[in-house]
């Protein structure tokens, strides 16, 4: 990946119309979890989104399998598709992006006004 492409993000929108193509080829009912799975892994990304690369490709090729197999996306996912991502993501406590500003704008406060060093 040139400096380039990591600034623009061009190299992140090839990958994720990748996922894209990949995805169209899925049922239905397969295509719909991948939807929900991207909505739900965002917040738990960096700046950039870019940490979530690997995770969405994982995710997606348990979907590709899972729907090879001739399983249904609930024995796959369940009905908690949002606590799937937030395992995927970390942890089920995992921090959003907010949760992760919101703790260093308290600790840049903080320092300001001479509470933390």
């Amino acid at each position: 990946m040139s400096f380039l492409e990591k600034i623009t993000g061009s190299d992140m929108t090839k990958e994720i119309k990748g996922f894209e193509a990949r995805a169209k080829v899925l049922p239905a009912e397969y295509q719909t979890a991948w939807k929900e799975i991207k909505s739900n892994l965002w917040i738990h990304g960096d700046f950039t989104g870019r940490n979530l690369m690997p995770i969405l490709d994982s995710a997606l090729e348990l979907l590709e399998v899972t729907s090879a197999d001739g399983q249904s996306i609930e024995e796959v996912l369940g009905d908690d598709i949002k606590g799937f991502c937030a395992a995927l993501a970390g942890d089920e406590g995992a921090k959003t992006y907010r949760d992760k500003w919101r703790e260093q704008l308290n600790k840049n406060v903080a320092r300001k006004l001479g509470g933390l060093k």
